[in-house]
């Protein structure tokens, strides 16, 4: 009995083990708030302000968005304008799928399978705004995001993305230098990441979308990559919710977007809302799981121990039946043997 329970504890830990191993970076960013290379107010001049003429700029300006073809829909011109007319200094580039395909059939040969079979078209644009930002740098900008303001005092970063809800960082708003360390790594990890989890939703927000991003991030951060300010650091800074789109002075405003989630998307979106309880049901359900796997498992072995008892009990008795039945033989053969003499 003990030996069968120092097997099952031994069993149940290294399968503990294996599920935590594997699920550990998500569930760290369970408790990753990014406010350690959060992008401060304090370090933002206001808009128009002179300081920001003495700030240093490394990322180039450049707009990166990226749409089907050319022409944008109604509801997202407003955004796209608002952005063009606020930095008429800044390069534009719309990325279409034409010209999506285009760089990486030429400039990155070893990702264009990939890019061709990817199952949906999000994940194409997805993978082509970490291709630009580590090609070209500059800034990219989701076209269901306006701008508020310019952009310049975000230049001064050698890197940033945007920090969301519940955790974890978003890539519609994004910027960098050109071979940036960060968005090098993440283009590197597409190929690995490239997997079809049933639901598209999900199969899309774990490939290439923010989930992916965020897990690269988090890797990132823990290999001792992320350190250095200047022109060539490797530093992501986290651009907060108030700096995002929450205040008059943030730096971008939200449109009406995400026209690609599906129907799954809403469980998800739930489950999100709700990542706390859910959570601490999972641990409940593990609980109750493990609970039954043990009693199951003791089971086994009370049933083993009494079929082993009975063909033990079972063995004794044919060996008191075949003496004594040995014995009654003998002394008939010894009666025998008498009456003849």
């Amino acid at each position: 009995m003990r030996r069968g329970l120092v097997v099952f504890l031994i069993a149940v830990s290294i399968l503990v083990v294996y599920l935590v191993h594997s699920v550990y970076t998500l569930l760290t960013l369970l408790v990753e708030n990014g406010s350690a290379d959060a992008i401060h107010s304090a370090e933002i001049p206001a808009p128009n302000s002179p300081l920001i003429d003495n700030m240093a700029q490394y990322i180039p300006k450049i707009i990166h968005q990226t749409y089907i073809n050319e022409s944008v829909p109604e509801h997202w011109r407003e955004a796209q304008r608002s952005c063009i007319d606020l930095h008429e200094d800044y390069e534009y580039k719309m990325w279409t799928d034409a010209k999506s395909r285009e760089l990486i059939a030429t400039e990155y040969p070893w990702f264009l399978n990939t890019f061709d079979n990817y199952s949906q078209p999000i994940q194409r644009a997805d993978a082509i705004r970490y291709f630009v930002l580590a090609h070209f740098g500059g800034i990219y900008i989701d076209l269901d995001d306006g701008c508020n303001r310019r952009l310049d005092p975000l230049l001064s970063y050698p890197a940033w993305v945007r920090r969301t809800a519940p955790t974890g960082i978003s890539n519609d708003a994004m910027g960098s230098t050109p071979q940036h360390p960060f968005f090098l790594t993440v283009i590197e990890s597409l190929r690995a990441y490239d997997k079809n989890w049933r639901l598209p939703y999900i199969t899309v927000m774990y490939s290439t979308g923010p989930l992916f991003l965020s897990v690269i991030w988090k890797k990132y951060m823990s290999s001792g990559a992320n350190i250095g300010d200047e022109a060539n650091g490797g530093r992501v800074r986290i651009l907060m919710m108030d700096e995002y789109n929450r205040y008059p002075w943030s730096f971008f405003s939200h449109h009406k977007g995400s026209s690609w989630h599906g129907k799954d998307a809403r469980l998800i979106f739930w489950m999100g809302s709700h990542w706390m309880t859910l959570t601490v049901m999972g641990f409940l359900l593990a609980g109750v799981v493990g609970l039954g796997a043990w009693w199951v498992w003791n089971r086994a072995l009370l049933l083993g121990q009494q079929k082993r008892n009975k063909r033990r009990e079972g063995g004794v008795w044919e060996r008191a039946m075949a003496w004594r039945s040995w014995r009654s033989g003998k002394g008939g053969y010894e009666l025998t043997e008498r009456h003849e003499v």
